[in-house]
């Protein structure tokens, strides 16, 4: 079947000054963050963490741990369905790029880091509350995740994203609190040290639909590990540089998302299950509404509903070759 869509991308710095555009999905990250009467406070307070643990972590040939500083733009994904005027936000993510203040150079970063999808929200806010309405106990769709998965494929091989960036995407989550982790022996040098898990969560088998490997890893000075997805070798993929952009632009976020995880006072042991009901943390000076975040997922899922999946059902699954809940 011919591909029934078209996208395209659009860019947005993201610091001290900037706004949400009204397609942002709002419970991104960094769109929360920059509502509310100390949102240029917030921003500035984001992108100081961001820079403080970029230099921190690129730390030869930088005895003033000021060389580097990072700029980062939000990218926009956007889908067109054939015979629809309108234009659905499909996805948002951030790319990094890395100011060397030493050389003048401005380095191109990661894309991904953080992730954002309407479908997603969709899929884990909408669907599975209502396919489990009633059950006794918890189980997805057997095609959970299908189609989102072959969405994300689509967009991240277009000419549209290539065009952006020639390397593939990665994206840094936070660890299951469902799950425990267990630290091996294998130490990169700047992710740090590799945990793994035998039983891979619901949203690691959520992103294996979008193609993407996980691993696990705790860098150097954080006290828990992080959830990497990609595609490739994300070990040689990727430059030194290119990595700590991802850490310390994504470390901060989940600093200020799950401080009880990733501002724990203490470290991940051998054996770790993560869990927001840890007490014995720090938090930061940036204000983030967790309940906030949580009620936008569900109406942005129901929006996903009405104007993409039910809209298009049956175009949707005859393009996926799956049933479209």
């Amino acid at each position: 079947m011919t591909t029934p869509f078209r996208c395209s991308i659009k860019t947005l710095r993201f610091d001290e000054n900037y706004e949400p555009a009204q397609s942002t999905r709002l419970t991104t990250n960094f769109a929360n963050l920059a509502r509310g009467e100390r949102r240029q406070e917030n921003l500035k307070n984001t992108i100081n963490m961001i820079n403080k643990r970029f230099n921190d972590l690129a730390n030869w040939d930088n005895p003033t741990s000021d060389r580097y500083s990072i700029e980062l733009d939000i990218v926009s994904i956007d889908m067109q369905v054939q015979g629809d005027a309108d234009i659905f936000p499909a996805i948002e993510v951030l790319k990094t790029y890395i100011i060397d203040h030493k050389t003048g150079q401005r380095l191109d970063g990661i894309v991904g880091n953080n992730f954002s999808s309407y479908v997603r929200d969709y899929d884990f806010s909408v669907l599975l509350a209502e396919y489990n309405k009633n059950k006794s106990e918890f189980s997805v769709p057997d095609n959970y995740g299908e189609l989102h998965g072959k969405l994300y494929q689509y967009l991240v091989s277009s000419d549209e994203y290539k065009a952006l960036s020639p390397k593939a995407p990665v994206i840094c989550l936070s660890v299951a609190t469902t799950r425990t982790y267990h630290r091996t022996d294998n130490h990169h040098p700047i992710l740090g040290v590799e945990y793994i898990q035998n039983d891979y969560s619901l949203t690691d088998e959520y992103f294996k639909k979008m193609g993407l490997s996980v691993r696990y890893f705790m860098p150097p000075k954080s006290v828990a590990p992080y959830a990497f997805y990609f595609k490739g070798d994300l070990l040689n993929d990727y430059t030194n540089l290119e990595l700590i952009g991802t850490i310390s632009t994504m470390e901060t976020f989940q600093k200020i998302y799950r401080p009880e995880i990733y501002n724990a006072n203490s470290a991940a042991g051998k054996t770790y299950q993560p869990s927001l009901n840890y007490e014995d943390y720090s938090v930061t000076k940036i204000e983030y509404d967790r309940e906030e975040r949580r009620l936008l997922a569900i109406k942005q899922g129901e929006f996903t509903k009405e104007h993409f999946i039910n809209r298009h059902r049956d175009l949707l699954a005859q393009w996926a070759n799956t049933d479209v809940l």
